[in-house]
């Protein structure tokens, strides 16, 4: 088939190619265009996207398939093409991209120096503008977790990612969040704490992340309760109106190149202490927080496992937060095992509600962290006396105003019907059950949020994996120690094998309980 040539001087027609390539700017020529022979343009080369007076950055891929990309044509990834904001067929020029200007300061970083404040707001500035290729940006990650980032340079990156992106201002004060530094399935405190500080009267606009490698995130498992993809201005009118908010933090463009860095540093495994000190704390101080709740969990298959370790990352993230004028409380809780029984969107609303509603067989563990939480942050309330948060949050719970403050929330934000009692969980289910007598000693946090995942979450609201029985339990030969549901049959296979291969259950005798390292 002969290929119809294009002038190199002639513009080339937009194709949106639907294909999501995670927080990274895709173009993509045909082999045959003339403008890419002549422009001597290579495969993953930085190129610039210009139309209707906008441009942008990209990647270029080259194709030699008309089915995605003609010879006229120059395809955007979906990022890209929402970026660039033009319609599906708008002329558009293609043009070399001027290398980063902080390019010397990248290659200084990998060869283990010290950088300083502007070297860093150089890089961060051209991540954010994504000039950097993905394999610079991938240097980039593994230089800074190899040569451990000094606590000044965690700093100048905290601040650098901050200067970056849109810088929200409340004209409040405080203004308080809190953040778990992940790695607990379960765990789904926010969608307790934000309710019941909210209904004390503070500032809570809780912004939260989907899930990238664990089975739910807030965002997804709020998601079951209400709409949380919402526009920014409708955001700030529903935490002016209800004191707090449980949303998606996508559409809110803070600290921009903190998600780009996460999209290389999640599939390496890489999360250094400097890199996750500068991403959340960039990214609470962008978000207008003036006083933050840390909750760090500690245990053997906690990303923290030990208390020495946990001291260490509680005093960077102390320091970097007074440098960057945040007031922050750090708790380290106990993170030997899941938090509530559900594992999964559907499953940790369930929890979630039956805590708020406080029936009898909602998990005493989520209830208990929830309320410490939230009576910590309570006593930023400088009203509130020191000891007694606890019991003003344990009553705003007992009496039912942090349920109809999460129910108001809900209702603004857009109310999808649940019924907790009866859960729409996932057709498909089988149960592990206890090979012999004996106590529940270990439960491996990584292999059970891996099992859930495997069984469809959080792609699959009602697929998980629901706990019957936590640390400490005795149980006979045959009780089932935990359930898992999937809606194929497929994905519920995947899941009986990794169960078969290591359940992620250990029984022995009390003696082998590992020791309870917490401090509140």
């Amino acid at each position: 088939m002969a290929h119809r040539r294009t002038p190199a001087s002639a513009t080339l027609q937009l194709r949106r190619v639907a294909i999501d390539t995670y927080r990274e700017n895709v173009a993509y020529l045909h082999r045959d265009c003339a403008i890419y022979r002549a422009e001597g343009f290579q495969a993953l080369s930085k190129v610039e996207v210009s139309a209707n007076g906008r441009r942008i950055l990209a990647s270029l891929n080259v194709v030699d398939d008309e089915c995605i990309v003609a010879v006229g044509e120059l395809g955007l990834s979906e990022d890209a093409f929402a970026q660039l904001g033009v319609a599906n067929g708008h002329p558009a020029s293609i043009s070399q991209a001027e290398p980063p200007a902080s390019i010397h300061a990248l290659h200084r970083k990998i060869a283990g120096e010290r950088l300083s404040h502007d070297d860093f707001r150089a890089i961060v500035r051209d991540i954010s503008e994504h000039r950097y290729s993905k394999i610079e940006l991938t240097a980039f990650v593994v230089a800074c977790n190899q040569g451990e980032l000094d606590r000044e340079e965690v700093y100048f990156l905290s601040d650098a990612m901050t200067a970056v992106g849109r810088r929200l201002d409340w004209r409040e004060h405080p203004v308080v969040d809190k953040h778990c530094i992940g790695g607990i399935p379960g765990n789904r405190t926010s969608m307790l704490v934000v309710p019941i500080v909210a209904a004390h009267g503070m500032l809570c606009p809780k912004t939260s992340s989907r899930a990238i490698t664990s089975p739910a995130g807030t965002a997804d498992t709020m998601e079951v309760l209400a709409n949380v993809e919402l526009p920014f201005a409708r955001l700030e009118e529903i935490v002016h109106a209800h004191r707090g908010c449980l949303a998606w933090g996508g559409t809110s463009d803070l600290s921009p190149a903190d998600d780009v860095l996460i999209a290389v540093e999640r599939p390496l495994s890489l999360d250094s202490p400097g890199q996750m000190v500068a991403s959340i704390l960039s990214k609470k101080v962008a978000a207008g927080s003036t006083h933050l709740l840390l909750d760090i969990p500690v245990g053997p298959s906690a990303k923290v496992r030990s208390m020495p370790e946990a001291q260490k990352l509680r005093k960077l993230f102390e320091y970097v937060a007074g440098r960057m004028g945040l007031a922050i409380d750090v708790i380290i809780s106990d993170g030997r095992q899941p938090v509530g029984n559900g594992i999964g969107p559907v499953l940790e609303a369930r929890d979630v509600l039956q805590v708020l509603t406080n029936d009898p067989a909602a998990p005493n563990d989520l209830r208990q962290k929830s309320l410490r939480l939230a009576g910590r942050m309570l006593e930023f309330d400088p009203d509130v006396r020191g000891g007694d948060g606890f019991a003003i949050a344990r009553d705003i719970l007992d009496s039912g105003r942090a349920l109809a403050k999460m129910h108001a929330i809900m209702q603004a934000q857009g109310l999808r019907e649940f019924d907790y009692r009866n859960p729409p969980l996932a057709p498909l289910s089988f149960e592990v059950c206890a090979d012999t007598e004996g106590v529940l000693v270990a439960i491996d946090n990584l292999q059970l949020a891996r099992i859930a995942r495997l069984a469809g979450a959080p792609k699959v609201q009602g697929a998980g994996l629901d706990l019957l029985h936590k640390l400490g339990a005795r149980v006979s030969a045959g009780t089932p120690l935990y359930r898992v549901y999937a809606a194929y049959a497929a994905d519920l296979e995947f899941a009986r094998q990794a169960c078969v291969r290591a359940s992620g259950v250990s029984l022995g005798e009390a003696e082998q309980l590992p020791a309870f390292f917490v401090e509140c």
